[in-house]
């Protein structure tokens, strides 16, 4: 997620136009459905990996918080039918981005494709919709906006969030698009993030330990923050996570030293 809206890049306008963007939460594949009909249980999921100290923290500052909206993108992607006896298929991916390391916010931090709300986009899905045309240059069009998620309040850069849960059996191409803001765009396999060796907790270490977050360490970039409490969220409540070491703690900037290194995408 960008801090802002960015305006239309050379690539053109989404090809879906502004104003049908509805929620088609029917083309949910098969073994996308645990994740669609338990989406509101991701909220709960998502404070559970959060310490006390650090949910008592969002509450208080959500009370003061600004009208900033924003939307982002958790777009997956595969055949429209899984295992027989259940899970998902090994095609399947998710959609991330990695921003550039130039920028004031959030440098070299993996996201999901997304930002600020404009006034003339078609609510949060709309918002969604348009910064990931923008950022990674994908058809709009071959993407099914299935259901929208609680609506969550980020205190560094001051948001109110709503990840926007899609699917498309086939996105097209994504590629960076304004190396300006991003450096990688990549559709990372869905079993690098269930994979237990790629998981872990970090925390920042200008404060402190206590808040400790889950992440994963990926061959390109290293998930954490607000994406990772989402994605971890998700396999809690989708049945796809496998136990993990919840105890391998590390500090952010040793964490990322790690990138590249790992070969986590596996």
């Amino acid at each position: 997620m960008s801090a802002g809206g960015t305006p239309p890049q050379a690539g053109g306008a989404p090809t879906r136009p502004r104003g049908t963007v509805p929620l088609t939460p029917d083309v949910c594949p098969s073994w996308l459905r645990p994740l669609v009909d338990n989406v509101g249980e991701i909220p709960e999921a998502l404070r559970r990996r959060l310490p006390p100290d650090v949910l008592e923290m969002l509450t208080t500052a959500r009370g003061g918080a600004s009208e900033r909206e924003a939307a982002v993108l958790v777009l997956f992607s595969g055949p429209e039918f899984g295992p027989a006896d259940g899970g998902f298929p090994d095609e399947a991916d998710l959609l991330l981005t990695v921003r550039a390391s130039s920028l004031r916010h959030h440098a070299g931090q993996a996201a999901f494709p997304g930002g600020a709300s404009d006034p003339t986009d078609d609510g949060p899905v709309g918002t969604a919709l348009r910064e990931a045309h923008e950022e990674t240059g994908i058809d709009v069009s071959r993407l099914h906006p299935l259901v929208t998620m609680e609506r969550t309040f980020i205190a560094p850069s001051q948001f109110e969030v709503v990840p926007v849960l899609a699917y498309s059996p086939d996105p097209g191409p994504v590629a960076v698009v304004n190396r300006a803001e991003t450096a990688i765009v990549s559709r990372v396999p869905l079993r690098a993030f269930i994979n237990p060796d790629n998981r872990l907790m970090v925390y920042r270490g200008d404060l402190g330990q206590r808040w400790a977050g889950p992440a994963f360490l990926l061959n390109q970039m290293l998930v954490w923050g607000f994406t990772g409490q989402v994605i971890s969220a998700v396999l809690d409540v989708a049945g796809w996570a496998k136990p993990w070491d919840t105890n391998d703690l590390r500090e952010l900037d040793e964490a990322m030293k790690l990138v590249g290194d790992h070969g986590g995408a596996r």
